[in-house]
């Protein structure tokens, strides 16, 4: 590791470890094998089904990690799976999940997707993805993952193999007597044959590859981009970018001697690249406590506990964990922890205070995508965390601030707003997505990638979001398409326009919410456009939280919805509901657009006003206020 404290470390780090140069392996099979020969013996990954500090856990060494991932490789190449072609799962994590994502992208392309999507919207991404092996869950109590995979494999007839994973395997006792008569049954009706996972695993040498490494770089996965309407997006994902995530984790954070506790899932890229290949790149040691993470029964109760069993060094965590985090009391011996970092959505500077007066652990907030492969920029280990803001760009990362307008495209100055644009090894230029047309007018010049997001690069080389330029709800780092909202409401007889937003949410970031202008004289309740609602638009996490009739919607000169009014309308709405629950004598009365800032509450006073209190009130939310007055004396 090195020193990660100022934008001259980075400038550091780039001379003495030049890119590609540092690149510590060609393929992910090298990197693990050479983590392999180096610490062998030393834990890799453990993962736990249930919660509880002394439940059991499966422990895999980085020998015996190892000898997995070259029988899943060897498996799905039996299976037919060459250097193009891809191998789905759709799983919870547990230790099978990783050895199928390394072993896939070792043997072909591997395709991680999320179990909460629907049957329709996994279907189509295994069609987009060509996938030719699946692998999934064996039917199992509280989880209808195999019924769904089931229906999706029947709509992609590339898939000819489904390999179940049983979770009985990690239960003992009567748990694991009783599980066999509660198994859900159910018909299957695609033609793909079925085979146990980990008795095909058993077939299969462990000592080596039975077919020769990949010479250079590939794709090696493909990640979508979350649940939207229709298809989601594919990105492509090379050994080489995969790899430089491993290597930044190795190079400024984590040793062979850390333990990282990461409850976030193995389909997303936050775990699988900012930690799963740190861990192939540095021989850390890795705990996924049950299948669902952070969701999993019982984790945020025992989320201490875990840490002081596990001596955990390094917490993997986002905003809505924190939240629920700090809903607990830090009830066992943390000393063990270096630092937690948070990312997939930004975080709240209440929220931020309280975690590190609550456990005295260092918080630090960074910023990625998946289009990116992952990681753009963190606050520094080691230097100044400034709060709100996403920090510096990791060494090999190059980040613009651009303008595009119809006399092309301008740089920004310094802490003036434009879009993130990115360049660095996980930046696959034009090809971005699977897809060829979703990478038309994705990148400027032909190197930056455009993220979409809004945001500013201060004085000091910071880098701070002030906003998206596209449109997504982010819901505790869980991207929804606005879309899919709308587009569920413009079905329904009595809607003439509808304007879905984020608004925000102390717990969760923001909450899918939509504005609705009816046609004239239709007649319909709210309640009746939610049941529509609950019906027609096909992710739960989108069903929205609040709907709204409003006479008008406000529009643009050429018709479209103009969603900052939206906005502004709901920052005020949920801020001054949390003021008036709290009791304190203040309310929003204007939503104000800053040019550093985003949008940013203005309020006055209705009364005397524990300030303090206030800060803790409206601190939960990621969105910024001032006191009006203030805004008016200084101009």
């Amino acid at each position: 590791m090195v020193q990660f404290a100022t934008v001259e470390d980075v400038k550091t780090i780039e001379q003495e470890k030049p890119w590609p140069a540092s690149q510590p392996a060609a393929t992910l099979y090298e990197l693990l094998s050479n983590t392999k020969d180096k610490f062998g013996d030393l834990n890799a990954i453990s993962f736990q089904l249930f919660s509880g500090p002394k439940d059991k856990a499966e422990t895999l060494t980085w020998n015996g990690f190892h000898g997995r991932v070259t029988q899943a490789a060897n498996l799905f190449r039996s299976l037919g799976i060459g250097e193009t072609d891809t191998v789905a799962y759709i799983l919870p994590n547990c230790n099978e999940t990783a050895v199928t994502l390394i072993g896939g992208a070792v043997a072909g392309i591997a395709n991680p997707i999320n179990p909460l999507l629907d049957a329709e919207q996994i279907g189509s991404i295994l069609r987009e993805t060509n996938a030719k092996v699946v692998v999934t869950l064996k039917a199992f109590p509280k989880t209808d993952v195999a019924q769904k995979v089931s229906e999706a494999v029947e709509l992609a007839p590339s898939v000819k193999t489904v390999l179940e994973v049983d979770l009985l395997r990690y239960m003992t006792g009567l748990k694991k007597l009783i599980v066999p008569f509660l198994r859900p049954k159910f018909e299957v009706q695609h033609k793909a044959r079925i085979l146990d996972f980990n008795a095909e695993l058993d077939r299969q040498r462990s000592d080596h590859l039975d077919f020769a490494d990949s010479t250079g770089d590939r794709v090696a996965a493909y990640f979508h981009t979350g649940g939207t309407t229709g298809m989601p997006k594919v990105a492509q994902h090379k050994y080489s970018g995969m790899i430089y995530n491993g290597w930044i984790g190795h190079t400024l954070l984590f040793t062979e001697q850390d333990n990282i506790i990461c409850p976030l899932p193995l389909f997303h890229v936050f775990a699988c690249h900012v930690i799963l290949m740190a861990a192939l790149a540095s021989g850390a040691h890795v705990v996924f406590p049950t299948p669902q993470g952070y969701r999993g029964d019982g984790v945020f109760d025992n989320f201490w506990k875990l840490v002081e069993r596990w001596q955990i060094s390094f917490i993997i965590t986002v905003p809505t964990a924190i939240a629920a985090m700090m809903q607990r009391p830090v009830d066992a011996d943390v000393s063990s922890v270096k630092t937690a970092f948070s990312g997939s959505s930004p975080l709240p500077v209440e929220l931020f205070k309280r975690f590190e007066k609550a456990t005295g652990v260092t918080l630090i907030e960074g910023y990625g995508l998946t289009e990116a492969t992952c990681l753009v920029s963190c606050n520094p280990v080691d230097g100044d965390k400034k709060i709100g803001s996403v920090g510096v760009p990791f060494p090999h990362t190059e980040v613009r601030i651009l303008k595009h307008g119809a006399d092309g495209v301008t740089v920004c100055d310094t802490d003036e707003v434009g879009e993130i644009c990115i360049d660095n090894p996980g930046v696959f230029e034009g090809s971005t997505y699977t897809e060829d047309d979703k990478n038309v007018d994705l990148f400027a010049y032909d190197i930056y990638l455009r993220t979409g997001d809004l945001g500013r690069i201060d004085a000091d080389g910071y880098l701070w979001i002030t906003g998206r330029a596209k449109d997504l709800i982010i819901r505790g780092g869980h991207n929804i398409d606005p879309a899919e909202i709308e587009e569920a409401l413009a079905g329904h007889p009595a809607v003439a326009f509808a304007g879905a937003i984020g608004q925000p949410d102390a717990f969760a970031g923001e909450l899918p919410c939509v504005y609705v202008e009816l046609v004239e004289g239709a007649d319909i309740t709210i309640d009746a456009l939610m049941d529509h609602c609950k019906e027609h638009v096909h992710e739960r996490a989108a069903v929205p939280k609040h709907l709204e009739i409003l006479p008008e919607l406000p529009k643009t000169a050429v018709g479209k919805v103009f969603k900052p009014d939206l906005r502004k309308r709901a920052i005020t709405r949920v801020y001054n509901a949390a003021l008036d629950k709290a009791e304190i004598t203040a309310q929003v009365v204007e939503v104000r657009e800053d040019k550093k800032r985003g949008l940013v509450a203005h309020l006055e006073r209705t009364g005397e006003v524990d300030e303090a209190e206030l800060s803790r009130v409206l601190g939960e939310f990621i969105r910024p206020w001032v006191w009006a007055e203030t805004v008016e004396s200084a101009a």
